[in-house]
């Protein structure tokens, strides 16, 4: 049995997401480290845009789908591609959704159940620069807003319309290396948090 259990996401649904196979990859190596690997689509949710009159009417069901996703994982792993050097509407949308989840029927809050959890951040871009512009906004946001422990370890990945094969592995072995620096290093702080007294 697993000792972590880690969730995925990419903050990209698209077909032939870039950021979507480098999740795969680093959901491969968790697992590969013997993590129990859960994948979200974020599109699966079906959130609407968020909106405070909306949100009165109710808290729909994928927001309460992600935080119980949240509560029953010590880790996130995060791909996200940057938009105008931010992380997707789709992304924060999602995440603002599940943060306004109340406690209720043994559900944890969205705040209870994003606190904490352990994060690693990845990014991957057809530019010279990985999409790592976006990370530092998603790194605070994680942090500072939702309470997540985000290690510092990170990863953009460049040219990534080059960096993939047929079957969606990564050709480049430093690029391997360096999504597997993130993937052990989230493992590593998690499994420290769990085993501490």
């Amino acid at each position: 049995m697993s000792d972590v259990r880690v969730l995925v996401v990419s903050g990209s649904s698209r077909q032939g997401s870039f950021n979507q196979q480098l999740a795969s990859v680093a959901a491969g190596l968790a697992a590969q480290a013997g993590a129990a690997v859960t994948t979200v689509d974020l599109r699966s949710l079906e959130l609407p845009i968020y909106d405070e009159d909306l949100h009165l009417k109710g808290t729909p069901e994928g927001a309460h789908r992600l935080v119980r996703l949240f509560a029953g994982h010590d880790a996130l792993l995060l791909a996200t591609p940057e938009y105008n050097g931010f992380p997707t509407p789709l992304l924060i949308n999602a995440l603002d959704w599940a943060s306004t989840v109340q406690a209720v029927d043994g559900q944890p809050s969205g705040s209870t159940a994003f606190g904490g959890t352990v994060a690693g951040l990845l990014s991957a871009s057809p530019g010279a620069f990985g999409g790592l512009r976006s990370l530092l906004a998603t790194r605070q946001f994680l942090q500072m807003n939702l309470g997540m422990l985000v290690v510092p370890e990170q990863f953009g990945l460049v040219r990534a319309d080059q960096a993939f094969d047929a079957a969606g592995a990564l050709v480049d072995a430093g690029s391997v290396a360096g999504v597997s620096r993130v993937v052990h290093a989230v493992l590593r702080t998690a499994r420290a948090l769990k085993n501490a007294p």
